[in-house]
């Protein structure tokens, strides 16, 4: 009775995930990772499934129930000391919780490929499937990230327009602090 419940104790959990690529048509991809993997590891996952080469920078975003954006976690650790934050350092298993079960992910900066990551199911690993597997595929990749739009918030109307600005001297920049405030 002890080793069975050691062997429960001991067994990985299989995170399935719902990859969304944000684009006009459905394109999605569900797959079974397990939660010792890394975000590193689902990094790679996702790139195979939606086949990209892999070799663009790429970054998980942490986020909450509204898919609001949080902290980043980079492909790579970017400092010079090799102390920050990047995949290879975190578990699924850490990543996903009780209150968390979603994250953004952005492929290639350049182009701005942008998912949503959502747990959909969590499963104690029974060894009947190889792992990571890609268990559901719909939609086309297009052969381009679609336009991003950012819109900025209105600027006050007590900033001048700079395109009627006949001379850069005409602009107050002693009161440009104040005028922002």
């Amino acid at each position: 009775m002890h080793n069975f419940a050691l062997n429960l104790l001991t067994k990985r959990m299989i995170y399935k995930i719902r990859l969304t690529l944000d684009v006009e048509e459905d394109v999605v991809r569900d797959i079974a990772i397990a939660g010792n993997a890394t975000l590193e590891d689902l990094h790679n996952v996702i790139t195979n499934a939606f086949g990209f080469s892999g070799t663009e920078m790429a970054s998980f975003y942490l986020t909450n129930e509204d898919w609001e954006q949080g902290e980043e976690i980079p492909l790579f650790d970017m400092s010079d000391v090799g102390d920050a934050t990047s995949m290879e350092k975190f578990l699924l298993d850490d990543v996903f919780g009780e209150d968390n079960d979603k994250l953004l992910y952005v492929y290639d900066f350049f182009s701005m490929w942008a998912f949503s990551v959502e747990v959909t199911d969590l499963i104690e690993d029974n060894d009947l499937i190889e792992l990571p597997s890609l268990l559901f595929s719909t939609g086309i990749v297009p052969d381009k990230a679609p336009d991003k739009e950012f819109i900025a918030e209105d600027i006050d109307d007590e900033i001048e327009d700079y395109d009627n600005l006949e001379n850069f001297d005409d602009f107050d920049f002693d009161n440009f602090d104040d005028v922002m405030n």
